[in-house]
């Protein structure tokens, strides 16, 4: 037996290798991809979308805008252009759910402080108290990094066009008051092609582990 094996051990260190090379590539072929949606607003509840734009199953896309920062700054989606962003929805003296989310958006910073592929967008819901100067101190006060995290306002009716046909992020308000809006705990992953690939609960830090790995995999694309 001893000499059958010496005789054939070239052979059957060959074997042994290309089955190990094999059952590799079968067990990657087997082996789930991850990938992500790509949302449109057929897909999202209704509530946050804006009628006109609910029956669109295909090819939505953020469309242009174009706002101002806390540095006073004109910022357009030229500023995005071949960005990977996360877009939320807030207002400075918001005493509920904002404190949250921007303490979690601030960790999505601290995430991808070296990473210049990766930015974030914040709007206001309420532009007539969230002024530049409002905005700037609101910055500071949460250590925002400019260079990557832009809080924007603008006219109101620009804020809820863009809300609710392009990130398909808040609901309506008050029917008494034009434009009014009711911003969520809806974080909004967008891709170097202005599409929409995820949502995310601002609030949840189960999701904001999810929204890093995201992140990460389109990053990687």
């Amino acid at each position: 037996m001893l000499e059958v094996i010496k005789k054939y051990r070239i052979f059957l260190g060959v074997f042994i290798v290309f089955s190990v090379i094999v059952l590799s590539l079968f067990y990657s072929a087997l082996k789930p991809q991850k990938t992500l949606p790509i949302y449109n607003p057929a897909d999202v509840n209704p509530e946050l979308v804006d009628s006109t734009v609910q029956y669109k199953s295909k090819y939505h896309t953020i469309a242009d805008f174009s706002f101002i920062n806390q540095n006073g700054k004109t910022i357009t989606q030229k500023d995005y252009e071949g960005k990977i962003y996360v877009a939320d929805f807030f207002f400075t003296t918001c005493p509920t759910i904002c404190p949250k989310m921007t303490a979690n958006l601030s960790e999505i910073q601290a995430a991808f402080a070296n990473n210049p592929k990766v930015k974030l967008l914040s709007h206001t819901v309420f532009p007539e108290t969230d002024s530049v100067p409002a905005l700037k101190a609101y910055a500071i006060e949460h250590k925002v990094d400019d260079k990557q995290w832009n809080l924007v306002t603008g006219d109101k009716k620009e804020i809820y066009t863009m809300a609710r046909k392009s990130y398909l992020a808040v609901k309506l308000g008050k029917p008494s008051e034009l434009y009014d809006m009711v911003h969520t705990e809806n974080f909004v992953l967008v891709d170097t092609k202005r599409r929409v690939r995820g949502f995310y609960d601002g609030t949840n830090k189960e999701d904001m582990k999810r929204l890093i790995e995201d992140i990460t995999f389109l990053a990687a694309q």
